[in-house]
């Protein structure tokens, strides 16, 4: 560690948690972001910041004008550019050390086990059921740790699976796409909910890689941001899970 990098991360470097073996594997790990949007922004950005070393973005999508009141990574000079580029011209501005791959592809059952493979974490920013299932599922044969989170409206959650025998996963958790499922172009969303779950979920990848005190393996962390109440409530595995039993 050189005088620079002392300073950069003196704010870590310091926390008994963390101190010099803690970031030296944040400097190490490599962690696997799936979704450009709303909660991958803050989520991948807090992690350049903490000195991840290496970061893959995975996602297809361009920049839209209705992105800009939640996704903050990107500004009104980036509509129209890819989400997954222009993330990572963000988070290589805010880190010049970071190892940052693009891939300008959605995830799918076909290529998601190329993608994901030798990775450390996979964090799950995505919108939809379908692509959170095939992501679970491919944590779990890779046995990959696994942190989730979604939002919706004023409210979020976040959890973790880490993708062990004895740890639920995702389809513990909602077993079946659920027949009235809505996106948030439907129901909307408040943007400093992005902000406040995807730093939650930046804040799990940390404490897995520095394993430092205690994950949401095995729990869902609920934000209702109306009422401004936040509850942690258990996740026990589902013995009849079609994809970890």
């Amino acid at each position: 560690m050189d005088d620079d990098y002392i300073e950069r991360y003196s704010r870590q470097l310091v926390l008994k948690e963390i101190g010099g073996p803690g970031q030296n594997l944040l400097s190490k790990a490599r962690i696997a972001i799936i979704g450009a949007g709303g909660l991958g922004g803050p989520a991948s950005m807090y992690l350049a910041a903490a000195g991840v070393g290496s970061m893959t973005i995975i996602d297809n999508d361009c920049v839209e004008t209705s992105n800009l009141q939640r996704q903050i990574q990107f500004s009104t000079s980036t509509v129209g550019k890819e989400k997954s580029r222009s993330l990572s011209k963000r988070l290589i501005a805010i880190n010049p050390s970071l190892d940052c791959k693009v891939i300008n592809e959605r995830i799918n059952k076909e290529n998601a086990k190329n993608i994901l493979l030798d990775h450390d974490i996979i964090i799950d920013c995505v919108d939809n059921f379908e692509t959170r299932f095939t992501i679970n599922d491919l944590a779990l044969d890779l046995k990959i740790p696994l942190v989730s989170g979604a939002i919706s409206r004023f409210d979020g959650q976040v959890s973790t699976f880490l993708s062990t025998k004895d740890s639920p996963c995702y389809r513990c958790f909602v077993p079946e796409i659920p027949p009235d499922a809505e996106t948030c172009s439907q129901l909307g969303v408040i943007g400093a909910t992005a902000g406040i779950v995807g730093s939650i979920m930046a804040l799990e990848a940390i404490k897995i890689i520095t394993q430092a005190g205690n994950t949401l393996n095995g729990k869902i962390f609920i934000f209702k941001g109306l009422e401004m109440i936040s509850k942690t409530i258990g996740l026990p595995k589902d013995l009849k899970c079609v994809a970890c039993s």
